[in-house]
């Protein structure tokens, strides 16, 4: 992996994490295209680069962060998400992430049900439409949505708001709450990699790491504040056809 490598990368991430297309599924597909090789760091930069982007959260929602009835909501929503990490993350990371055509079934049949999901949902005229009033029952199933995520291609974004649609919440609520829910989830992925891997890292490759992490993080504050403003207008029906597109054009790639 090269400097150019890293800026291409943090750049994909910083676009991406936040929508419901899948992140990770964008590194692996771009890593792919440039021939990057799938060695141990290269599947720990796609897990590690994405606190760049998740810091711009800690910059944008400080206040609600660091709220305390915020913080009780946001850790019983990591736990399922925590649980089941720490049980596959052997598998994902040794199998999963090195999987071409897990990510682009899972982006596909992601695409799939964000599409049919917009058309058949209708919004509840008595909504949640704000963080104060989804409720820790609410918090632990948006979780357990989340936890699909697991899989490379799924999206955490896409989990977590249709989960959070399904349960009630309006469309600016859910997408606020998943920025903040990735906070402690990629906290506690990338901690749990670099404990296992960090210390098998060059200095080079740390400041590849560091190439990336800032570039994910200045490109994710705007990616941020824009998505705001498309929820509250528009649905997440262009990702989806986005999302089979993509996947289909992999897909006769690789066969």
């Amino acid at each position: 992996m090269t400097i150019f490598h890293s800026l291409i990368l943090g750049l994909v991430e910083g676009l991406t994490e936040f929508l419901p297309i899948s992140s990770t599924a964008h590194l692996i597909l771009v890593s792919n295209l440039l021939k990057i090789a799938a060695t141990d760091f290269s599947k720990s930069f796609d897990i590690i680069i994405q606190l760049g982007a998740i810091l711009a959260v800690v910059v944008l929602y400080f206040k609600q962060l660091f709220n305390w009835a915020n913080i009780k909501k946001l850790f019983i929503a990591f736990v399922p998400t925590a649980i089941i990490g720490l049980i596959f993350y052997r598998i994902v990371k040794n199998y999963l992430l090195g999987s071409l055509t897990t990510v682009v079934w899972a982006l596909i049949i992601g695409g799939l049900i964000l599409i049919i999901f917009e058309y058949l949902y209708k919004p509840k005229k008595e909504g949640i439409d704000s963080l104060e009033n989804i409720s820790y029952g609410q918090c632990l199933l948006i979780g357990l949505f989340q936890s699909l995520a697991i899989v490379p291609g799924v999206s955490r974004a896409a989990a977590t708001i249709v989960g959070g649609l399904l349960l009630g919440l309006s469309r600016k609520t859910i997408v606020e709450f998943s920025f903040l829910l990735a906070v402690p989830t990629m906290l506690a992925a990338s901690g749990l990699d670099l404990l296992k891997s960090g210390a098998n890292f060059s200095i080079n490759e740390y400041g590849l790491l560091a190439i990336g992490f800032v570039t994910a993080f200045l490109v994710a504050l705007g990616v941020i504040k824009l998505l705001i403003s498309y929820v509250q207008k528009y649905s997440f029906k262009p990702f989806g056809v986005y999302r089979i597109i993509i996947g289909l054009l992999f897909l006769w790639w690789l066969l």
